[in-house]
């Protein structure tokens, strides 16, 4: 046992003494593949970070939205559905809510405007998002003016600004209370933009949304999954150019892998020549190039993956950001929140660390198994 243990002491420190020898190759080769790892790294914690964040923000979308269609556009809708609606089984709720664009020619961006009734607001009140507040440069007790669709200007006091938490949804949000809304849009009475209906039993959504569409045919019923599918399609279309540098990632350090398997240096060749004449057997030096391969394998990983997350959690993403706020105006001051799960750092050590280990393995064993001679010859 004693004696096994030197042997494999002995491996490791000719293994860190020929690492050092060629240490100008080795830190090139660091630098390489820490930047692989890095991108790769940056890509997949933003995505995963970006997605739950997502999840987190929609978790409180209505389980159903009813929309009128007419000739295919949606349109407003009466209140009256919902007395309709309220008799299906399985319904505890029904509310009519109002929302819709606004563009501002001097700043050139449009604002999501949304009558909020449960908030309290008195009228030509509201709560902007911190996009607007950015953007306009106004703040808690300064006034906004909008004009109505009758062309009267209304002025109306900043009461609050939203938590940049949020800012991925409601960077470009307004708040105001109903009779506002109605008066800026000039909206009767008795219609809404849509309706948000409350099921009991999440398992029953489906079903109401079915009667629904039976009872009402110009309706068009949206359920929370339906919702949060469309959020990640959004997501996964501006991800696309992302995809695209990914796959170019993955191409190169294919290359990079490959190439590395093609053979050993001349140098490398004579070494293992010399282990060979002076008595190692072929497991030896497998061990040898295995803990080589492996030490710059995970040297770089763990550069590789402190780099990535310091650019993703600290310095804000700046290398896919601009693909996630898109042509938008009012870009989204966001900061994601640090989420690692161990099953990605197992995928992107498989991808990373086990290819380039075997491939250092490889072509030593190929050397390995040849004759001292032939091998400082070739």
């Amino acid at each position: 046992m004693k004696s096994f243990l030197e042997k494999q002491r002995n491996i490791l420190d000719f293994a860190l003494s020929s690492l050092l020898r060629r240490w100008g190759r080795n830190l090139s080769l660091l630098a390489v593949y820490s930047g692989i790892v890095f991108f790769l790294g940056s890509v997949m914690f933003f995505t995963n970070a970006l997605k739950q964040e997502a999840a987190l923000l929609l978790a409180s979308t209505p389980e159903v939205i009813v929309q009128k269609i007419v000739a295919g556009r949606h349109d407003l809708i009466p209140l009256d559905y919902a007395e309709k609606i309220r008799k299906i089984r399985g319904v505890a709720e029904v509310q009519g809510r109002l929302w819709g664009y606004y563009y501002d020619p001097i700043s050139k961006a449009n604002y999501t405007l949304i009558s909020a009734p449960g908030l309290g607001l008195d009228d030509q009140n509201i709560i902007i998002g911190e996009g607007i507040s950015r953007l306009l440069n106004v703040h808690k007790g300064r006034t906004i003016r909008l004009r109505s669709i009758a062309g009267r200007f209304i002025n109306f006091r900043v009461k609050g600004v939203l938590s940049s938490e949020s800012a991925l949804v409601s960077t470009d949000l307004m708040l105001m209370a109903e009779d506002d809304f109605r008066k800026l849009f000039a909206i009767p009475a008795g219609v809404a933009t849509d309706l948000i209906v409350t099921v009991r039993n999440k398992k029953e959504i489906s079903t109401v949304a079915t009667k629904i569409a039976e009872i009402f045919p110009d309706s068009r019923p949206i359920t929370k999954n339906e919702v949060l599918r469309t959020y990640d399609a959004v997501f996964d279309w501006r991800g696309g150019i992302v995809l695209v540098i990914l796959m170019g990632a993955v191409l190169a350090f294919v290359i990079f892998a490959w190439e590395k398997a093609t053979g050993l240096s001349a140098e490398e060749r004579r070494e293992i020549g010399i282990l060979k004449g002076i008595g190692w057997d072929t497991t030896d030096v497998l061990q040898l190039k295995f803990w080589e391969g492996l030490s710059i394998s995970l040297t770089s990983f763990l550069l590789g993956v402190i780099l990535a997350y310091g650019n993703v959690f600290l310095a804000d993403a700046p290398l896919f950001a601009p693909v996630l706020k898109g042509w938008s105006i009012l870009y989204p001051s966001f900061h994601l929140t640090p989420f690692i799960s161990l099953y990605q750092i197992m995928i992107l050590f498989f991808f990373t660390v086990m290819p380039y280990t075997v491939a250092t393995i490889v072509p030593a064993w190929k050397a390995a198994t040849m004759d001292p001679d032939q091998v400082m010859r070739s």
